[in-house]
């Protein structure tokens, strides 16, 4: 069910209006089928800004989840576990 902006060409009114099959066009100041369909501004645009911001949205929703932190801590007691053992320290 699309919803459309239109002009009135009787009456200059716009409005936005609900189409479902069966539905009559018809300005509802005037009831003239005589309509013109606008160009919705319901449209997105996309700059490079809003791109970088989505990106870096999803890019901190991803290292906070939960299973990025269990892999990383997984992933450094592997490390800890099979690495040898540092050099005693010497001292003088």
């Amino acid at each position: 069910m699309p919803l459309y902006d239109y002009a009135c060409r009787g009456c200059g009114q716009q409005f936005e209006l609900l189409v479902r099959a069966g539905t009559v066009e018809e300005c509802p100041s005037c009831q003239s089928r005589d309509l013109e369909r606008l160009l919705s501004s319901g449209f997105a645009v996309s700059s490079e800004a809003t791109r970088q911001s989505h990106l870096q949205a999803a890019r901190r929703k991803f290292t906070s989840s939960s299973d990025v932190r269990d892999k990383r801590i997984a992933e450094a007691e592997e490390i800890r576990e099979h690495s040898p053992p540092p050099p005693p320290l010497q001292r003088k």
